[in-house]
């Protein structure tokens, strides 16, 4: 992997408590992993920020070469990947997220 692209991802996971790689936004998810994943965190209230790999095709592969991980989207917390869109809603049904999230934030205000 380009040494500046991987220091461009990791610059991106560390600026964020919780940062999901997707296809599209939030707002507007592009497929439905991204749209069911957006859905969990939505659900939870804590903050996160979302990369959209559509529109850069260095990160949509750089990504998966980072987390040795073949699948978009992906989940990091607190700088830790998580997995993805399977993985997220099997924590979140087990009640394993929330605890991950509150972890996370503590010693933070956090607006839901």
């Amino acid at each position: 992997m380009d040494p500046l692209l991987e220091e461009k991802i990791r610059d991106q996971i560390r600026a964020n408590k919780v940062l999901i790689y997707m296809k599209g936004t939030p707002e507007m998810p592009q497929c439905g992993f991204s749209y069911a994943t957006v859905r969990v965190f939505d659900s939870l209230g804590f903050p996160y920020a979302a990369v959209n790999v559509l529109e850069d095709p260095e990160i949509r592969q750089g990504i998966k070469e980072f987390s040795n991980w073949p699948t978009i989207p992906q989940v990091y917390i607190d700088g830790e990947f998580v997995g993805g869109c399977d993985i997220v809603q099997e924590m979140h049904s087990r009640n394993e997220l929330r605890p991950l999230l509150e972890a996370a934030f503590a010693g933070t205000a956090v607006q839901s």
